[in-house]
């Protein structure tokens, strides 16, 4: 009986190293390519395939007490944001030209709405990793080398809790609604005129 409780104080004393986690937020660098698949498109709409990054790296304090070790999460540096735009235009629109540079342009449009999501959610995201990371208790390892897996099991913890989910879904509906009111905004009016 004695043994079965040790665990628990040995866990009980990893609640005394819990510290306030450090959340550094970052956005990746972005790049756009411009492609035409050779299949036939819609000739009058063009395509934007983004690439959102969602990293976190964590790290963690290891200390060191009498039966194992206390694994506590120390700082999140997340990388949340575009990485990459895929624009894909109808191989019949000739680069340069007034109907391929209306149609590029429009698409731009797009890539600023996905862009302003993430700026305009930055601090709620922000504050959603936060939360997430402080409600994470350490986690107590008998021996060193178990502690690689209870980092890999911090970093899932924080990856699961339901404001990181809630907040990645608020992004994904506001990118939605943002895509659309781009395509409602455009008349078709400066590519018609490509046309004329």
């Amino acid at each position: 009986m004695i043994f079965l409780a040790r665990p628990v104080f040995a866990y009980d004393d990893c609640l005394a190293y819990k510290l306030s986690p450090k959340i550094t937020l970052d956005t990746p660098v972005w790049s756009k390519e411009v492609v035409q698949p050779l299949r036939h498109m819609d000739l009058l709409h063009g395509n934007v395939i983004a690439t959102l990054v969602d990293n976190y790296d964590i790290v963690a304090d290891i200390t060191n007490i009498e039966d194992g070790y206390c694994v506590t999460l120390k700082s999140v540096f997340a990388t949340v944001g575009y990485s990459d735009f895929l624009v894909q235009i109808d191989i019949r629109h000739q680069p340069d030209t007034c109907s391929y540079n209306a149609i590029l342009s429009h698409e731009d449009e797009h890539i600023r709405a996905y862009l302003s999501v993430i700026d305009d959610y930055k601090k709620e995201l922000k504050d959603s990793i936060y939360t997430a990371a402080d409600s994470i208790t350490p986690i107590f390892v008998r021996n060193a080398s178990d502690i690689d897996a209870a980092i890999t099991e911090l970093n899932a913890e924080l990856q699961a809790h339901p404001d990181l989910i809630l907040i990645k879904q608020k992004i994904k509906a506001a990118e939605e609604i943002r895509n659309k009111r781009v395509d409602q905004h455009d008349t078709g009016e400066t590519l018609r005129k490509c046309f004329e």
